[in-house]
Order: structure tokens, then C-alpha cells, then sequence
């Protein structure tokens, strides 16, 4: 119902969501006839939302490379996210998880839904992984190493400074930065970027991910997972739950807009990583992330239903993003209409705004200076026009279609 009254009021939806179902499909129907392919690229989709159709355009070495990685670290960020896990085994299993992507027979029963089965048939990614070329293999083993060793230091250590929450990040999300930049120069297609770079493009998503899901995280059982910074929240309440009882709506706000605040700090440098790269399949399985999570942030920040539910964008818009994304001029224009869209919420008052301006008029004036806003159709803000008649339309005639099956299944009176 929900996505029935989102059509109705973006009909110019329509068109994007068609045909991101089409090319879904498409996906499906290329997934590889061997059994462990099959499987990899079979939980590629379950488990990768929205951008594993970006993976799906990249070429067929490059695409293989991509998936195991995804794969393994997935499988790795499963064991972490395990809270029923006791401590004594998640830290050796993350520390060795490096070694045991070698071995065809392991597999450890954690986690829930596909992410169990990802990890009880986890056999099928080993001997994917196997199967990848040597330069392929080393990156993967690297960051796997890497990252587990950061998780399990994690494991033992809060996130008290803000140090700590960008090295926590680091571990989780910028290593996935350097590894892609690792696995895009294998394949000969891309330089390899400076780790600064990469990192904050991993920076970029994983602090946007970590203020979205803040309610999730929070009611985890059977322990609650925190990652804002102490540091931060400390300023607000005394204990990070508090965030969303109903009586610290306002200082739960604050913190909100100050953690979205930290997050734009990274947004220079993932459009400068953008702007770098050759490939035009790499650049959209770059760029379409970036974009959505500069949109989430503009729809997180100061918005009291992160610590109600779940804030997330609606599937047109993500269908449009996914469609529309094509060239820098693109990216140019998402990241400057997003940060009007966020600018426009900011509220003179709140104890941060002066550096959310400054961050926001900062990447405004890289993306004017890019002489691109020109040059692009802006699919972010929604226009002050009538929405087209044609596409009003063609909804309407869906819709009848729709309900004529649905009453011609009803039983007769």
C-alpha cells in the first residue's frame, strides 16, 4: 500500500521502477550454470540490495572479483554482527577468517536468514575464490585479514572518541574502499587511487549506514550494538539509548544532525575518487552508493523518525538514482541538489549548523565550479510542474488493469 501511494504521488516513478524490474530480471536469467557460481551470484542478489545490478554491468572478470569479495566480507560482517556469539570464539574466527576463504570444506553456522545460509554453504564462495586470478586473490586475502583483525579489536573495545569511530569505520568500510581500488587496478581497467581516497568512500557509506540504522542497531538482541561515538552522544544524553525516548526528542535531534555533520566531512574526497576514474561500468558502481547516501543523509538529518523507525528512500527515487547515473555530471548534480535538499533543513539554531553550512557551501561550490550543473536533468528535487500527462496516463491504465484481475479472482455473491 505504502509503495501503491508513492507511485500515486511520483507517477514519473513509473518508468524507472519498470525498468529496474526488467533489468533485475535480466540479472537473474545470466546467474552462471556451475553450482557454486550459481550460488554466489544467486546470494549476491538476496544479500547485496539495491547496487548488486551495478555489479551485474561490470565486466566478466572484474564482476567475478567484485562478487567473491562482496561475498566474503559479507560472510565476515555476519560472524561480527552475531551478538549471540560468545566472545572467546567470534575474535579467533574473525582473526583467521583470511585463511579459512582457502578451504573448500569450512563453513560456521551463524547469523539468520540468507545470511545462514550464506554461511553454512560457505564452501560454494571458497571455491569461487579459488577460481580467481592470483592478483584477484591477494587483494581479497589482504583486506579480509586486515578487516577481521579490526573487528575483533572492536569486539573488545568500545567506540568512545571520534578517533575511534573513524577507525571502526576504517576497519569495516574503508578497507572495502582499498580493496576495490585494488580489485578495479588488477583489472588493469583503473590507477590505483590514493588509500586516502578509497577510504573515505568507505567512510562515506558505512557513517551513513551506522546514523540510518541507529534504532535497529540499538534493539538489537540479545545486546544492543553502539557505534556512535560517546564523544558525540555524550554531549546529549548520558546513556545512547536514551536517544529515542520521546522526552530527549530535541537533544535526540542534535545528535542526529551532529553525527550527519561528521559524516559530510568525506564528501570532497568521494567525489574527487569519482572524478578519477576511466571506466564508465566502475564509475556507476561507484557513483550510484555515493549518491544514495548523500540522499539518506539529507532525509536522516533532523528528522526525529530515526529514532522511531526506519528512514530510507522511497524505491522510485532509488530506481531513478540507479537509472539516471551515468557520467560526473550526474554525480555532480545528485550531490548538489541533495545538499540543497539538506541545507534547506538546517536550522539556525541547533549547536552545529555553522559547520553543516560550511561543509554543505563547500561541496556546493566544488560541484558549480565542475560547470556540470548545467548539463544534467535534476531527477532529485521533485518539480513545482504538473506531473506529465502521459505518465499519469499510463498509472491509471496499470492500476485498472490491476484492480479488473483482482475483482475478476473474487468469488461470486
Amino acid at each position: 500500500m505504502g509503495t501503491l501511494r508513492a507511485i500515486l504521488k511520483h507517477p514519473d516513478d513509473v518508468y524507472p521502477l519498470l525498468k529496474l524490474k526488467m533489468a533485475a530480471r535480466s540479472a537473474e536469467k545470466q546467474i552462471p550454470p556451475q553450482p557454486h557460481w550459481g550460488f554466489c551470484y544467486t546470494m549476491l542478489h538476496k544479500v547485496s540490495r539495491s547496487f548488486a545490478l551495478v555489479i551485474q554491468q561490470l565486466g566478466t572478470e572484474l564482476r567475478d572479483a567484485v562478487c567473491i569479495f562482496y561475498l566474503v566480507l559479507r560472510a565476515l560482517d555476519t560472524v561480527e554482527d552475531d551478538t549471540s556469539i560468545a566472545t572467546e570464539i567470534k575474535v579467533p574466527i574473525l582473526n583467521a577468517f583470511h585463511r579459512h576463504i582457502y578451504d573448500k570444506e569450512w563453513h560456521f553456522s551463524c547469523g539468520t536468514k540468507e545470511y545462514k545460509v550464506l554461511m553454512d554453504e560457505f564452501h560454494h564462495v571458497s571455491t569461487a575464490f579459488l577460481e580467481l586470478g592470483k592478483g584477484y586473490q591477494e587483494a581479497i586475502e589482504d583486506i579480509t585479514q586486515r578487516m577481521g583483525a579490526g573487528m575483533a579489536k572492536f569486539i573488545c573495545k568500545e567506540v568512545e572518541t571520534v578517533d575511534d569511530y573513524d577507525e571502526y569505520c576504517h576497519y569495516v568500510a574503508g578497507l572495502v574502499g582499498l580493496g576495490l581500488s585494488k580489485l578495479f587496478h588488477a583489472s588493469g581497467k583503473e590507477d590505483l587511487q590514493p588509500d586516502s581516497l578509497s577510504n573515505s568512500m568507505g567512510l562515506f557509506l558505512q557513517k551513513t549506514n551506522i546514523i540510518r540504522d541507529y534504532l535497529e542497531d540499538i534493539n538489537e538482541i540479545p545486546k544492543s550494538r553502539m557505534f556512535w561515538p560517546r564523544e558525540i552522544w555524550s554531549k546529549y544524553v548520558d546513556k545512547l539509548e536514551d536517544l529515542k525516548n520521546e522526552e530527549n526528542s530535541v537533544k535526540a535531534v542534535q545528535c542526529l544532525n551532529d553525527m550527519v555533520t561528521n559524516a559530510l566531512i568525506h564528501m570532497d574526497d568521494c567525489v574527487k575518487y569519482m572524478s578519477d576514474l576511466r571506466d564508465p561500468a566502475i564509475f556507476r558502481f561507484c557513483a550510484i552508493p555515493q549518491i544514495m547516501a548523500i540522499g539518506t543523509l539529507a532525509m536522516c538529518y533532523n528528522n526525529i523518525e530515526v529514532f522511531r523507525g526506519v528512514v530510507k528512500m522511497r524505491r522510485g527515487l532509488t530506481a531513478k538514482i540507479i537509472n539516471g547515473t551515468k557520467t560526473m555530471a550526474d554525480v555532480y548534480g545528485a550531490f548538489y541538489d541533495f545538499s540543497c535538499m539538506l541545507k534547506s533543513k538546517v536550522d539556525k539554531s541547533d549547536p552545529n549548523a555553522s559547520t553543516t553550512l560550511s561543509r554543505l557551501e563547500a561541496i556546493q561550490k566544488t560541484c558549480r565550479e565542475s560547470g556540470s550543473l548545467t548539463k544534467r536533468n535534476s531527477y532529485i528535487l521533485e518539480s513545482k510542474k504538473q506531473h506529465n500527462l502521459f505518465l499519469t496516463v499510463v498509472l491509471i491504465i496499470i492500476l485498472a488493469i490491476i484492480f479488473a484481475r483482482l475483482t475478476g479472482t473474487n468469488p461470486a455473491n
